[in-house]
């Protein structure tokens, strides 16, 4: 059986009056419970059940191993944990074969826990890009690193020759790869970074884009960043959503993996509570409890 079809048997926990305050814990124990049900499959002899290891604390997660089918998929991302924060579900989902090209891979980023045991760009860098790695794994993702250096505050506007080199490398990969759909993010966090792979990924030709404001409020949550991006995209990206609510627990999964950034553990509901947030307006004609947002370019 499924694990979508095991989680729909039970009422996931959602962030409402009460549960804003609960939420972390409720999910906690369901993600217990969902590797416990993934724990008997694999003692069962289901192969399809694979084991992954946080690299930061080490810690083992079992989780299934997803079979990529249809159109090859390219995604664009800036740093290491952006897909997985904002746009897994949809490949835990819809599994399609992917390669994920991660542009910003030079890195002091993480948090202060993680800072004192990995100190430096080098140690900090090898870290996140070995998370990288085991997230991708269950979803059979071939990985590039491009190997630029990670924007730092205070922010400024990306460097205008940094945009061209990027633009340059990620045609020379897109060249590699042969032909696939591209997705990139969409642009409405702040962060400098974000915003170049955006413009980057437009001039390779990207028209498909993920909603990038999954855990960084600041960045981008706030109305009157939202408003400066409605401002800029107006009437150009036509938004669609993406049901995640059967593989919510195995989204989770994968934001375990990235532990560096993401302390402490309860810091993972914040991209979940999110996805309950944007399933918002699929509610009440639809039953989705957690949905991704997405965006298409109808015109040019």
């Amino acid at each position: 059986m499924k694990a979508g079809v095991h989680m729909r048997q039970r009422p996931l926990p959602t962030p409402d009056a009460t549960g804003v305050y609960t939420f972390p814990d409720d999910l906690a124990n369901a993600h217990r419970a969902h590797q416990d049900r993934l724990t008997a499959r694999r003692r069962a002899g289901d192969a399809t059940v694979m084991e992954v290891t946080a690299p930061y604390g080490g810690h083992p997660y079992l989780i299934e191993q997803r079979h990529p089918v249809g159109q090859p998929v390219v995604v664009i991302e800036p740093h290491h944990d952006d897909l997985v924060l904002s746009a897994s579900g949809l490949f835990l989902t819809r599994p399609r074969p992917l390669t994920v090209v991660t542009v910003f891979t030079r890195s002091t980023s993480a948090h202060r826990s993680a800072l004192a045991k990995h100190p430096g760009e080098e140690a900090v860098s090898t870290l996140r890009a070995g998370e990288s790695r085991q997230a991708l794994l269950p979803v059979g993702a071939d990985q590039r690193l491009l190997g630029y250096r990670d924007a730092t505050p205070p922010y400024r506007p990306y460097d205008p020759a940094v945009l061209k080199l990027v633009t340059a490398d990620l045609e020379r990969v897109l060249a590699e790869v042969g032909a696939a759909e591209l997705l990139a993010p969409v642009g409405v966090t702040r962060h400098p970074d974000h915003l170049l792979v955006h413009e980057a990924a437009r001039r390779v030709g990207c028209r498909w884009f993920w909603e990038d404001v999954a855990f960084w409020q600041t960045y981008g949550l706030s109305t009157d960043d939202r408003q400066l991006f409605q401002e800029r995209v107006g009437d150009s990206l036509v938004p669609e959503l993406v049901d995640i609510t059967s593989v919510l627990l195995d989204k989770l999964t994968l934001l375990y993996l990235h532990a560096s950034q993401l302390q402490p553990l309860h810091a993972m509901y914040r991209p979940l509570r999110h996805a309950w947030t944007t399933a918002a307006a699929l509610r009440p004609a639809d039953p989705v409890c957690f949905a991704e947002r997405f965006y298409r370019r109808e015109t040019q």
